[in-house]
């Protein structure tokens, strides 16, 4: 009964491979595993030994022989395979315990293409598929996490063909994502990331409730490992569309650095944000803004929450709360709150997202794929001023917060800030002039005084009539990508109301 070894992460083999020796197990492995295996006293067999084939071309053809694969893939319920292994003296090869060349971390650490091609395995894969293939008689491992539940199976009479399943899936899930690593590194180091094919892989993080509505069934997967590491609940079960909405929150109170941002979204959209001195204040500050659309909302700060800013959140019906951490103290607040939802997603004192560098969205019979647009701090800085007036320092602080919000808001959208703090916003509109319309008529029902503000826009303002607008509710700058045949009279008109005008020639639609 043999049991074949040969991993690059060798976190826990030797433990994994005493026990399969305890249960009877005869050990093949080839190279630094085999190695690692005998320092630790642990008897095993070298592969090329066991073929009688001595490994070629500096280690890149070791496994790959009929004794190998043969005595994985041969079929023991089939007479005439059964007859071929003994005749050929090809013994069956019960357990594969095989993971990949560390392909990912070599693109992270280098360049050079030749060492990068020599961290592509090869045999590792063959054996993992073949294992997988000939999951009714083999127990095929890829995941170190694994090894204790393995090791439990042999010793309980559990290696059942639903176990072995199990593995199976897992197997052909490990060498998919690892050709997908590949191949989308191929395609973005020689096709800009846009070749002939693309592939998504993710990692199941955990099943949500449900989808987006009850009868759509639902999960949240990653593309590597930072929520699995950052992201803890503390209270509640996140949903389908809590993820996306702290998505957006997150997304949108840690674009400011190491500022104590906070963001308020409702239905992917923020109806909330501010920058104070510190994170009480800046609660307080963006739930001025729509403290009716904030109810029932989900609410990203950018700090940690304490125990005065928890008993401040807890005056209102929040659903969902996420910051990089919380106080013990701070957290009792909400026993009694059953329906909040609470998590913690950060380094240190800081909120974190991976900041994917691709952005793909699906449509019927395919996805649209594209780089992911960000927002670089050169837009705002070294925005052209394009009017007779010049912004003050003040008023660039606020157009720079006013500019982000709308990038990161549904288009068309207009963003209205004051004092470090939105006041306004109209977004997922059909016209950029209805945005401003409901943008300016719910400031006035909530009794904000816009007079002084900034204001911001994702794309051109195809017209001067968002101007004129602009100008009777006293904005006193105005930033916008420009673009539009009419910048002349859009320029004329903020000249004419003395609103300085600013243009960053990047537009940032989101749809």
């Amino acid at each position: 009964m043999y049991a074949l070894l040969s991993v690059s992460d060798k976190t826990g083999i030797s433990d994994f491979a005493r026990e399969l020796r305890s249960l009877g197990y005869k050990i093949l492995s080839t190279g630094g595993t085999l190695s690692l295996l005998k320092k630790e006293g642990i008897e095993a067999l070298d592969v090329a030994t066991y073929t009688n084939s001595e490994e070629l071309f500096n280690g890149r053809v070791k496994t790959l022989h009929p004794k190998i694969h043969g005595g994985i893939l041969f079929q023991r319920d089939n007479e005439d395979d059964c007859t071929m292994a003994k005749l050929k003296g090809i013994e069956p090869i019960s357990l594969i315990c095989v993971n990949l060349y560390p392909f990912k971390a070599t693109i992270n650490r280098t360049q050079d293409f030749d060492e990068i091609i020599e961290n592509i395995d090869i045999g590792g894969p063959s054996m993992i598929r073949a294992g997988a293939k000939n999951f009714k008689s083999v127990l095929v491992v890829t995941d170190s996490n694994d090894y204790n539940r393995v090791i439990q199976a042999l010793k309980n009479n559990a290696n059942t063909l639903d176990f072995r399943r199990e593995m199976m899936i897992k197997a052909f899930s490990h060498t998919a994502d690892y050709d997908c690593m590949i191949a989308n590194y191929m395609n973005k180091r020689f096709y800009d990331g846009l070749g002939e094919n693309v592939f998504i892989s993710a990692k199941k993080v955990f099943a949500t409730r449900y989808g987006e509505n009850p009868h759509q069934k639902g999960a949240f997967y990653e593309f590597e490992d930072h929520f699995t590491k950052n992201l803890k609940i503390l209270k509640g079960e996140a949903s389908f569309n809590n993820l996306t909405d702290m998505n957006a929150a997150i997304k949108l109170a840690s674009s400011f650095g190491d500022l104590p941002a906070v963001a308020i979204i409702k239905h992917g959209n923020p109806c909330g944000f501010a920058i104070k001195e510190n994170a009480l204040e800046s609660y307080e500050c963006a739930l001025k803004c729509d403290p009716l659309s904030a109810y029932g909302g989900v609410v990203a700060i950018n700090a940690p929450i304490d125990l005065a800013l928890a008993n401040k959140i807890n005056e209102t019906f929040i659903e969902v709360l996420v910051a990089p951490c919380i106080s013990p103290e701070a957290l009792k607040v909400f026993d009694s709150k059953k329906r909040i939802k609470i998590f913690s997603l950060g380094e240190g004192n800081l909120l974190s997202l991976p900041r994917d560098n691709f952005d793909f969205k699906h449509i019927e019979g395919g996805v649209v794929y594209q780089d992911n647009d960000k927002v670089l701090d050169a837009e705002v800085n070294n925005a052209q001023i394009m009017g007779a007036k010049t912004p003050s320092k003040a008023q660039m602080q606020d157009l720079k917060i006013a500019y982000i919000i709308a990038a990161l808001t549904k288009s068309n959208c207009v963003s209205y800030v004051k004092d470090g703090m939105l006041v306004a916003i109209g977004m997922g509109m059909t016209s950029r002039i209805d945005a401003s319309r409901a943008a300016i008529t719910k400031a006035k029902d909530m009794g904000i005084d816009l007079d002084g503000c900034v204001l911001a826009s994702e794309a051109f303002f195809p017209f001067k009539d968002s101007i004129e607008m602009a100008a009777e509710i006293g904005v006193s700058a105005i930033i916008e990508p420009g673009g539009s045949i009419r910048d002349d009279e859009v320029i004329a008109c903020a000249n004419e109301h003395n609103i300085a005008l600013l243009f960053t020639h990047v537009r940032h639609f989101l749809h």
